[in-house]
């Protein structure tokens, strides 16, 4: 059997014993679906023996796609095992791109950017920013989200189609859940069908989101994981073809989904204010991300971020250090948000039209991961930051 496939006989055994124990999944879209028989992995630390073997055949055959997200499955694994890595090789390993950072002045410019974008819709940034924008935005009741979603994902199907020149079939299936947990969302699946969550704890609507939803979530995820079956299906592909959250192609999926609106509807004002509020708000995320993993204080990062975004709430900014600073998963994955939205809208403000269609059409065919992305368009900003140290900042004296 050839490496890949041990690869994913591996995968599949190490999902099936995190998820008999109860434990967050390993596989997130599985894009070779097969009815064999999987048998648990005994234990976390076989999987981890089997992964390491599997590691020193990639380096011996050369096979550098294997390689790579080989270290990442063995680095997220160690994590797990009780391993703490410094933050800058843990990402680096998983998201493929460093936690490097961008500078203090550039996160207040693109905050600057957003908050002209909201006022141009007659929104105010204070500590009700939130709410009036699901004033403005016209809220809608969960129970009607799904049927408004897919009918917003039909309209703006054809467009992604085109950019993307992708025709593989999906289906979708929308369902409900209620868990504590980060996500309000989550798009996961098998081959061609999709099934999208929707968690009744943190999941509200409105018109705008709708539309902004269906482009990140359905023509994103969804269609662009369908994608990749279909290539799987015409095309031996060298590349394991069963996707993880901590692999280095996440910061694709999560950048092109969240900047999606300003590609297919950049005259949709109020969608396109939302990436701008977005892109900021996931820098000032990832400033907390890099301060929580580097020592500073919680007190502090609380400050920082009542000082940034003065709508966050005070459980809203403890989830978030928390969900960064201790889960490994989350630890990993969450950079890809900043990551991948800086990257994927400088692309949409700055790149020409081929480049863009360039950059599409690859992101649609296969995962790709940050070196990659960079190939394709190398004029491109450098993906997790240029490197800056965070500056915290305290409220102003009363």
């Amino acid at each position: 059997m050839r490496l890949r496939d041990d690869i994913e006989q591996t995968l599949r055994a190490w999902d099936a014993h995190e998820t008999a124990r109860q434990a967050a999944p390993i596989i997130d879209f599985d894009c070779a679906p097969t009815s064999d028989p999987v048998t648990a992995a005994p234990s976390r630390v076989d999987v981890h023996n089997a992964l390491s073997a599997l590691s020193a055949q990639a380096d011996d055959e050369g096979d550098q796609v294997c390689a790579e997200q080989l270290r990442a499955h063995l680095v997220y694994l160690g994590a797990l095992l009780g391993e703490r890595p410094p933050f800058d090789d843990y990402l680096t390993a998983t998201q493929g791109c460093p936690a490097a950072g961008w500078p203090d002045e550039y996160v207040t410019a693109i905050g600057d950017r957003a908050r002209a974008a909201l006022a141009d819709l007659g929104v105010s940034w204070d500590a009700t920013t939130d709410r009036q924008l699901r004033e403005t935005e016209g809220p809608v009741d969960i129970t009607d989200a799904p049927e408004m979603i897919r009918a917003a994902a039909t309209e703006a199907e054809p467009a992604v189609r085109a950019l993307a020149d992708t025709d593989a079939p999906y289906t979708l299936e929308i369902t409900t859940a209620d868990v504590d947990a980060y996500w309000a969302y989550w798009l996961d699946g098998t081959g061609q069908h999709a099934r999208l969550r929707l968690n009744l704890r943190n999941a509200a609507f409105t018109t705008v989101r709708i539309r902004q939803f269906a482009l990140h979530e359905i023509l994103g995820h969804a269609l662009q994981s369908a994608s990749y079956t279909a290539t799987a299906r015409r095309t031996d592909v060298p590349w394991p073809r069963l996707l993880a959250v901590h692999a280095p192609y996440q910061v694709l999926l999560e950048g092109i989904a969240q900047a999606m609106p300003l590609f297919i509807v950049p005259n949709d004002t109020a969608v396109t204010a939302r990436v701008r509020l977005d892109h900021y708000l996931q820098l000032v995320r990832a400033e907390l991300h890099q301060a929580i993993n580097t020592g500073r204080p919680a007190t502090e990062c609380a400050e920082h971020a009542r000082t940034r975004v003065p709508f966050w709430t005070t459980a809203t900014i403890a989830d978030i250090l928390t969900d960064r600073g201790n889960d490994p998963q989350l630890r990993s994955y969450l950079w890809a948000y900043p990551a991948g939205i800086d990257w994927f809208v400088s692309l949409a403000d700055t790149a020409d039209t081929a480049t863009v269609g360039k950059v599409f059409r690859a992101t649609y065919a296969q995962p790709l991961t940050p070196h990659q992305l960079t190939q394709l368009w190398p004029a491109g900003p450098r993906i997790g930051g240029p490197g800056a140290p965070v500056r915290l900042r305290k409220p102003p004296l009363p």
